[in-house]
């Protein structure tokens, strides 16, 4: 069964926060989409972001979508309204850029566009976003989200770039919607090695650590 989209921005939020972790896979080589999405799943990760930094990612993104993983399949790196065509049409649920970009925006299905600063937040906010990524979010920490919370203490914001099980729980705590979980649990080695065992242990381990609280 195909993945269907997730047509409406309050579907998205609602679903993401009763997860909270997204797994970002930046890999140069995918030998098989499909049980690369059931080891995270198996860890408990269902959110998985295929990029467009890997070549050929429309080609894993319908052989994930056709397996039924049960993951959320979404595809980031997104610059452009063709680029968001394509994932869209190869099952992209959601879709994710690494900055303000209108024209991918305008897709049918909910976007989480990149911010950093206030007015960035605000132009997110303003085209629609279904969610904004605070990105790198490393660059200023956990505190830095909290105070994006004060003028935007209804948007949903998720934390990326530089969130590992050591800090994943502090961005929570500070009012992310949910965290991005990148190198950690999807080592571009790890992915191309098959080596799906590992990969369900670190997705696994980065949710618990997700849920033992701030340090």
């Amino acid at each position: 069964m195909t993945a269907q989209p997730l047509a409406a921005p309050s579907a998205f939020t609602e679903l993401l926060a009763a997860d909270r972790v997204i797994a970002v896979v930046r890999a140069p080589v995918i030998p098989d989409a499909a049980a690369l999405c059931a080891a995270l799943a198996e860890g408990g990760i269902r959110w998985v972001e295929f990029t467009f930094t890997t070549p050929d990612v429309t080609t894993h993104l319908r052989r994930a979508a056709a397996a039924d993983t049960g993951c959320r399949l979404g595809v980031g790196t997104v610059l452009t309204a063709g680029q968001a065509e394509q994932a869209v049409a190869a099952g992209a649920q959601y879709l994710v850029t690494p900055g303000l970009r209108p024209a991918v925006a305008a897709a049918p299905v909910p976007v989480v566009l990149g911010a950093l600063t206030p007015s960035e937040v605000a132009d997110a906010l303003d085209l629609g976003a279904a969610a904004v990524k605070i990105f790198p979010a490393r660059a200023f920490g956990p505190s830095y989200l909290k105070d994006l919370r004060g003028p935007f203490p209804d948007a949903p914001l998720i934390a990326s770039g530089g969130v590992g099980a050591a800090n994943a729980a502090d961005f929570l705590a500070a009012g992310a919607l949910a965290v991005c979980a990148g190198g950690e649990v999807a080592a571009p080695a790890l992915v191309a090695a098959a080596d799906w065992p590992e990969l369900t242990r670190r997705a696994r381990a980065f949710v618990a650590a997700t849920t033992a609280g701030p340090r």
